[in-house]
């Protein structure tokens, strides 16, 4: 049985550097204004229906397992981005906040306001009929 697991384990190692390992980035050329790719040996990946290809079931159970570990790496630097833009954001708020107050309490335009009501209370009406 463990040569069995074995050999499933490398074919299904093989399967997958055939499918997802085949790319390899073209060397650069001279001119980049080139339209065709410079010509390599190296197999091109290809894309592939699993439900057209007849693959086995330990075949499929290894690229969902590779697809979850990919989708893993994925989510984990998303979240990141996403708690770092959320922080960003919400002392940005906080700041605006906290600066309104702050602005808000240095004016004294009611209580100069209120000044003036009680000087002209004071003095009086300035009419001529006083």
């Amino acid at each position: 049985m463990r040569k069995n697991q074995q050999k499933t384990t490398k074919k299904n190692h093989l399967f997958l550097s055939s499918l997802l390992l085949r790319l390899k980035p073209a060397p650069l050329s001279a001119n980049m204004a080139d339209k065709k790719p410079p010509v390599s040996d190296a197999p091109i990946a290809t894309r592939i229906d699993p439900t057209k290809e007849g693959l086995s079931r330990e075949q499929m159970y290894f690229i969902r397992q590779v697809e979850m570990e990919q989708w893993k790496k994925k989510t984990s630097k998303l979240r990141t981005r996403n708690v770092v833009t959320g922080l960003a954001i919400g002392a940005i708020v906080l700041g605006i906040y906290g600066y309104t107050f702050y602005s808000v309490s240095q004016e004294r335009i009611m209580d100069e306001i209120d000044e003036e009501a009680k000087r002209a209370k004071l003095q009086g009406p300035k009419t001529g009929a006083n």
